[in-house]
């Protein structure tokens, strides 16, 4: 329940069809409340943007996410407009199974590189896990590729009663700058885009930029953070390293 221990937020994964192994590929995560809440992003550096970190950071651009839609199985990279397009149909879908916009949605995919993705089950996939949210495990347990364990953590916020949990994919193929790694946070303090933003830069620069494994950056490194507020702390004006 990692990714759903902070208060106001939904989660869930399933099998849809993407991975021919027939394991789960598909993970929502939405805010309870069904709105837009701050939320920040850190993406890759390599040049060979994929088609899902084009539509994460066009749709960050407002400070502000309702959810995030993943895919494990097809990395949506080297895909060109047409890949772009279906990273922005994922969004389509997921935000219309709650009433919301394309652009509340963000988007994360990883697996297989320069392949289309299977939109015929994309298009039937999503709107069902969208309806089955069955939990955070669910959905940590969709994004691995070759994980051989699922990644979940939460940690307190000091002594404010928030928390601040999450769920990750990367093993064997970490390089530098978060290569190969998709990671989501949520938090239920209280902190705006900005203090999310400082806060999350400064903490993957001392953690995930910190691994080498193959020495490659990946086309699909992200890392997002929501914050529903619903703790109802005070709020947090700075961060601290």
């Amino acid at each position: 329940m990692s990714i759903t221990a902070a208060k106001g937020f939904e989660a869930g994964g399933a099998a849809i069809g993407i991975k021919p192994s027939g394991k789960p590929d598909v993970a929502i995560l939405v805010t309870s409340s069904r709105k837009p809440v701050p939320a920040a992003g850190v993406f890759t550096t390599n040049l060979a943007t994929a088609a899902p970190v084009m539509v994460s950071k066009s749709h960050l651009l407002d400070g502000e996410a309702a959810g995030v839609v993943l895919s494990s199985g097809n990395a949506n990279a080297a895909t060109g407009p047409a890949g772009r397009a279906d990273a922005q149909r994922m969004c389509e879908l997921a935000g219309s199974a709650y009433g919301l916009e394309a652009s509340d949605f963000l988007v994360c995919s990883t697996g297989l590189i320069g392949y289309s993705m299977p939109m015929e089950v994309i298009e039937t996939g999503i709107p069902l896990v969208a309806a089955n949210l069955n939990g955070g495990t669910a959905a940590a347990n969709a994004l691995l590729t070759t994980d051989t364990v699922r990644k979940e953590a939460v940690s307190a916020v000091g002594d404010s009663g928030a928390v601040v949990g999450g769920m990750a994919k990367g093993a064997a193929m970490l390089a530098p700058a978060m290569a190969t790694m998709l990671a989501v946070l949520t938090t239920d303090a209280n902190a705006t885009h900005l203090v999310l933003q400082r806060a999350l830069t400064d903490a993957v620069a001392k953690t995930f930029n910190q691994l080498c494994v193959d020495a490659c950056t990946s086309t699909n490194d992200t890392v997002l953070i929501l914050a529903s507020g619903a703790a109802n702390g005070p709020a947090i004006t700075q961060t601290h390293g």
